[in-house]
This record gives structure tokens, C-alpha cells and sequence, in this order.
């Protein structure tokens, strides 16, 4: 089971984890939709006006001269302050996160690269930044403990500073201590009055209970002689479920002079110890009580958070792994994986593509839609009735015999009639398979949608479309083809036998004048060969067989279309990608798998995120089962 000292160290070290991995809280940690674990982290948020004495407590609590110091804004970027105590006698050190391996033993050197550090990112201006800067502090003067110095709170803005600075760093202020999780240090001097301090106001916004606020009283050695802090320290001005700290820092002179901050601890002890107003509460004042408060604290919050910290690491690493799966896992570099990528999501999207003909996805229906509703709509509209009229068929087989009017029966207008007749179902046919060639390109277009993996490779996408439609139109133009060459076969040859079963032209058949009694036999007559009866029995004869013959192609016609078009889709649509595939050199094929640069991007940020998460419940794991 961790210890109450350890469980400090496992948060600095997850706070680390945060910040190499682009989590690092002041509102940023979120960007993109990610999770951020920052703010789930227990911390110590350090809130004061300008001139408040935040850096001199700071310095105080260390019991080391490291931070920049000056006028207007001194702090432009947060600085993730963790301490760590070692044993008695080790030197005291200090490291940076974004200097690892690099151990600083001047102090003075520290302060530098504090500034140097915050000028790498803001410039050598007097701008803001939210990304924090880690300082570790190894000595064994200082207890367990994690602060977050924040900029200053101001209320103008001043020469080279933006208009919106005022409202910048509060911002950035108000996303650290709006965190549930932040303990706040608000500190305030004691030579300006509580009301209107700025740190009080901003925790008494975020934290109207006051459960989450401690606070502190700095620069009471300033106070109008005959004056003192008492309502406010001991709670009587302002009350906060903590107690409230005084703090006696270092004058001016004595950081002038470098006063050591050993001998300014002692010092700060003798102040309260001897003074007349504060004897009483010695034991609760000073940097070293603070310290040890503070320090008590977090351990107790840690602890108390540590099984909402868990839950929601695991349920973000459950929700990071969903969306890259979703994404898809980076591909390898070699060029035998690239094929077989390609090759993969090929067949996926053959398999895709299959399941919308047979019917394991929505589409592949409108195909029989097609056979069972419009080729038969189509067929039934054709305009037969106009070209079998009396006068256009006596027109025909009157060209058709030319001088020599026909004997019998008018084979050469039958044959005219028919064949042109028959010349209306190529409409039909080429609709039929223009139809089916539509709807096969729509469920190309779908299975290419429908490929999730497809997706990150928009350049493997369209040649894979491409080449799929060209497949498409070659089945097309062969099916068109096909059907056709069925309508023309009807009309190379007729079936005779059907005209066989006709009654012929000039067949005597029983009938009578009217002449003769009802009770004789009835007498022959013959057909007029060319009056108006005759010519309406060519039509119903040409009819009939147009009847026969459509029948035959609403058969036909399904099945030429499936076998030439449907029927080669499912069995070869990808063969000519394949053999494209089977002629690219290894470089062509990367290109193929060039993915869209925001992905491939967010596929980055999720991975990063995943990392810290995963590491964060290592340690988490390692601290409770040493």
C-alpha cells in the first residue's frame, strides 16, 4: 500500500507524465475533444495580486532565492513547483522536465533558466502562456509537497502588454482554480485591506464555501504601527474552513544583501514567537507551518481521490482505445505490409460490396426492381398499337410486294412488320442494363463508404473507385451488347411453327351470305385478300407473335444482364486493381496509402493521450502493490 509521503510523488510524477504529453491543464488539457487527466489531479494553486508576496512565500516555503523577480508581470507562465524531501545532509538540487538528465545546484541558474524557459515560449515580450513549466526542488528542508505558481492577477495593463491581459490572466487563473480538485493558497498583504484583495475575491467566487481555500497573510512586519491582523487570522474578517497563515518575508534589504533563507526562517519564527499581537498563535504561523499544512493536506485529497482518479483513467483508456480502432492503427513502413494492406481492405470492401447483392445489405434489391417492375413497364409501353394500325400495315405489304402483288400470304410485309417491330425492344434492353449499371456503380460507392479502414486512405479510395468503375462500364458495354444481339436473333429468325398454327391466308372457312335458308348447310367463303379484314389479321397474326417475343426477351433479357454484368461484378470487379497493384513499384504503393494529414494528426494526439493514461495506471498500480 502506498504511504501518505508517496502518494505526493506519484501525483509529481503523473503531472509530468501530463505535461510531455500536451495535457497540462489551465483549460487547454481538453482541446480537440480529448480527455484530459490534468484536471482530475489534486493540486495546490497559488493566487495572489501583483506585489502580494507570492513569490517571496514561495521562496519562503523552498528555503531558496530561485524565482524571477521585478516589476509588472514576473510570472507569464505557470510554474509546476514539486519538492521532494531527501535524506539529511544531501545537497540540495534542483531539475527541470524539459532539461532531463541536467541537475542545477546554483540556484542563481535556476532563476535564469526560469526566464530563459517562459521567453521560449512567449517571447521577449510581456505576454502570457498556459503551458506550465515543471521545476523539480530536491533538499531535506522542504516536506512533500506540489505548488502551481500562477501569474500575478492584475488590473491593468500596462506598456507593451494587450488589452485583454487583465482578463488573459484571470482566465488562465480562474481554469487552475475552478478545478474541483484544487486546493487554492490565496495570499493577500496584511497592509491592504481583505476586502479587497484580489486572490480572496476569485476564491471566494470559485470556492463560496471556502472548503477549498487556504489562506495567507503576507508583509504583516509592514502593518501601520499600532495596527494589526488579528481579525483576519483568526477569522473574525474573512472566514475559511482552514485556518488562516501569517507570513513575515524577507525585506528588501535582506534579499538585497542575500540574507539566507535558513537565517529568514529563523528570523520569521523569533517575529511571531516575541510579537505582542501574534505570541499566541506562533505555532500556526510561518513558511515552515504553512509548508507542513499544505503538505498534509494534498496527501489527505490525494488519498481521498485516488478512486475517482482510477475510474477515469480507465474509462478514458476505454474511450481512446474505441476511437483509434476507429481510426485505424498506424501502417507499417515495409513494403510487404503496405501490400498486404492494400490487399486487405480490397477484399474488405469485395466482401462489403458482395453483401449488397445477396442481400446482407440494403441495395442489391433495386437490381430485381428493375427486372420484375421496369423492364416489364417499359416493354408494355412500346407503341406497337400505332405500328400495327390498318393503314401502316397495308402500307408495308404494299412496299413489300412492289409491282407483283402477293399470291397468298404476304410473307415479305409479315417479315417487315416483325422486324421492325421488333427494332422497339432495343429501347428497353439498353435501359435495362444502363439501369443495372447505375445501381451496381451506386453499391460500389456505398461498399467504398461503408469501408471504415477505406476512409484513412483517401488516395487508395479514389483508384480503388476508379478502377472499379472502369470495370463497370466494360460489363456494361459487353451486357449491352448481349442484350441487343437477342433482340437482333429474334428478328434473323422466326419461328415458323407459330405461324404454322395460324390460319393461313386464302383458307376457305365456313360462312354465309344470308341468303339462303336457315336450315342449309352453311356456304364457303373466301378471305378478301385485300380488303380492310385482311389486312387487321395480318396485325393480330404480327401481334400475336410481338406478344410471344417480348415474353421471351422479359426472360431473357434479366438473364443476359445478370450474367454479363452482376455475375462478373461479384467475381472479378477488383481483378483489374489488382493487376494495377501487381505493376506498381514499392514507393507507388506508399503513395497509395498517403492518409489525410488531420487523421493522421488526430491518430497522434489520441496515441499521446493513451500513453499518459496507460502510464498514469502504472503508477498508480505500482504505488499500491509495493
Amino acid at each position: 500500500m502506498a504511504t501518505m509521503d508517496s502518494l505526493i510523488g506519484l501525483m509529481n510524477r503523473i503531472q509530468r507524465a501530463c505535461t510531455v504529453l500536451g495535457d497540462f491543464g489551465g483549460g487547454t488539457g481538453g482541446n480537440g475533444g480529448l480527455p484530459t487527466l490534468w484536471e482530475s489531479l489534486p493540486s495546490i494553486a497559488v493566487v495572489g495580486g501583483q506585489s502580494s508576496g507570492k513569490s517571496s512565500v514561495l521562496e519562503s516555503v523552498v528555503g531558496r532565492d530561485f524565482l524571477p523577480r521585478g516589476s509588472g508581470i514576473v510570472t507569464r507562465r505557470p510554474l509546476v513547483l514539486q519538492l521532494q524531501q531527501t535524506q539529511k545532509g544531501e545537497a540540495d538540487y534542483a531539475e527541470f522536465l524539459h532539461l532531463p538528465n541536467r541537475k542545477f545546484t546554483d540556484f542563481n541558474l535556476v532563476r535564469k533558466e526560469i526566464q530563459d524557459e517562459t521567453d521560449r515560449i512567449t517571447g521577449k515580450t510581456k505576454q502570457i502562456s498556459p503551458v506550465p513549466i515543471h521545476l523539480s526542488i530536491y533538499s531535506p528542508n522542504v516536506v512533500n509537497l506540489t505548488l502551481i505558481d500562477l501569474p500575478g492577477l492584475t488590473k491593468v495593463a500596462v506598456e507593451g502588454q494587450p488589452d485583454s491581459i487583465v482578463e488573459d490572466i484571470e482566465d488562465m487563473v480562474r481554469s487552475y482554480v475552478d478545478k474541483p480538485n484544487s486546493v487554492i493558497l490565496a495570499i493577500s498583504p496584511a497592509n491592504q485591506d481583505i476586502a479587497t484583495s484580489d486572490a480572496i475575491k476569485l476564491a471566494r467566487e470559485v470556492d463560496p464555501t471556502g472548503e477549498r481555500t487556504f489562506g495567507v497573510l503576507t508583509k504583516l512586519d509592514l502593518m501601520d504601527q499600532g495596527t494589526n491582523a488579528l481579525d483576519v487570522l483568526e477569522g473574525r474578517a474573512y472566514r475559511l474552513l482552514h485556518p488562516w497563515v501569517g507570513i513575515v518575508n524577507r525585506s528588501q534589504a535582506d534579499i538585497n544583501r542575500n540574507v539566507d533563507m535558513i537565517l529568514a526562517r529563523k528570523k520569521e519564527r523569533e517575529y511571531f514567537q516575541y510579537s505582542p499581537d501574534y505570541s499566541h498563535l506562533a505555532s500556526r504561523m510561518g513558511s515552515e507551518y504553512l509548508a507542513k499544512l499544505l503538505s498534509q493536506h494534498l496527501e489527505s485529497v490525494i488519498k481521498a481521490q485516488i478512486p475517482s482518479i482510477t475510474s477515469t483513467i480507465n474509462k478514458s483508456i476505454e474511450e481512446l482505445d474505441k476511437e483509434l480502432d476507429s481510426l485505424g492503427r498506424p501502417v507499417a513502413v515495409d513494403p510487404g505490409a503496405k501490400l498486404y494492406t492494400i490487399l486487405e481492405l480490397c477484399r474488405l470492401v469485395d466482401r462489403i460490396f458482395k453483401e449488397h447483392l445477396d442481400g446482407g445489405r440494403p441495395g442489391g434489391d433495386r437490381i430485381y426492381g428493375v427486372f420484375d417492375k421496369n423492364l416489364p413497364t417499359a416493354l408494355s409501353k412500346l407503341p406497337f398499337d400505332k405500328h400495327l394500325s390498318i393503314q401502316n400495315v397495308k402500307k408495308v405489304v404494299s412496299e413489300a410486294d412492289g409491282y407483283q402483288p402477293h399470291l397468298i400470304a404476304p410473307e415479305q410485309g409479315y417479315r417487315r412488320l416483325i422486324e421492325s417491330a421488333l427494332s422497339y425492344f432495343r429501347g428497353p434492353a439498353e435501359k435495362t442494363v444502363d439501369a443495372i449499371h447505375f445501381i451496381l456503380k451506386e453499391l460500389v460507392r456505398m461498399s467504398i463508404g461503408e469501408c471504415q479502414e477505406l476512409k484513412r486512405f483517401p488516395t487508395l479510395q479514389s483508384e480503388l473507385a476508379a478502377a472499379c468503375y472502369e470495370a463497370l462500364e466494360r460489363y456494361k458495354e459487353d451486357s449491352k451488347k448481349t442484350t441487343l444481339r437477342l433482340v437482333d436473333m429474334e428478328a434473323t429468325y422466326l419461328t415458323v411453327e407459330f405461324f404454322r398454327k395460324l390460319p393461313q391466308e386464302g383458307e376457305i372457312r365456313p360462312g354465309g351470305d344470308g341468303k339462303r335458308g336457315s336450315n342449309a348447310p352453311p356456304e364457303p367463303q373466301l378471305v378478301d385478300r385485300y380488303g380492310e379484314g385482311h389486312y387487321r389479321t395480318i396485325a393480330s397474326n404480327v401481334k400475336a407473335y410481338i406478344a410471344m417475343v417480348s415474353d421471351t426477351l422479359r426472360d431473357t433479357i434479366p438473364k443476359a444482364v445478370v450474367h454479363c454484368q452482376v455475375r462478373e461484378a461479384k467475381r472479378s470487379l477488383l481483378t483489374n486493381f489488382y493487376n494495377r497493384v501487381a505493376n506498381r513499384a514499392t514507393n507507388d504503393l506508399g503513395e497509395m496509402l498517403d492518409e489525410d494529414p488531420s487523421l493522421m494528426g488526430r491518430r497522434q494526439e489520441l496515441a499521446q493521450r493513451l500513453e499518459l493514461y496507460q502510464k498514469a495506471r502504472e503508477e498508480i498500480n505500482s504505488a499500491f502493490t509495493r
